[in-house]
């Protein structure tokens, strides 16, 4: 099976004219970041599955992978928010009954995920960073790195 974790791009600063983090959208910059990444997934995998936060910029990061990818259906997920615990994310993702999942959320939790994952050490995510991982099923130590990609916008 094959999971791909994408951060979300880069958003405008908290407490400039957004009074909640979770309604913060992407700059202009983390749009073209989002496109570069989305171009790039486009011809690396084929999704059945996307999940994706609950926050703003998670989302329109998403809405640049739906171009590729318009009939892919899309969970929004609670538990891949910056400050949740991994071990929780990890835990609902392993319950999906998909082959290919791509998840749109948070540093600090996806690197979390990546670090559990794979058993590797902590590594975080660059904005709109996708790494796409191989695994029988997704629990700790079972996953292994096959590609990432970092948009130079």
């Amino acid at each position: 099976m094959q999971l791909t974790l994408v951060r979300h791009g880069e958003a405008i600063p908290e407490g400039r004219g957004q009074a909640q983090d979770a309604k913060r959208p992407l700059t202009p910059r983390g749009h073209q970041q989002a496109q570069q990444t989305a171009a790039y997934l486009k011809d690396q995998i084929q999704p059945d599955v996307f999940v994706v936060s609950t926050l703003l910029r998670a989302q329109e990061t998403l809405e640049h992978l739906q171009q590729y990818f318009p009939d892919v259906p899309v969970f929004l997920c609670d538990k891949i928010k910056p400050d949740d615990k991994a071990k929780d994310a990890i835990e609902w993702l392993s319950q999906l009954p998909y082959e290919s999942i791509v998840v749109v959320c948070h540093m600090n939790v996806v690197a979390h995920i990546a670090e559990q994952l794979t058993q590797q050490p902590y590594h975080p995510f660059a904005l709109a960073e996708a790494r796409i991982y191989e695994q029988a099923v997704i629990s700790n130590g079972l996953s292994t790195q096959q590609k990432a990609f970092i948009p130079t916008a």
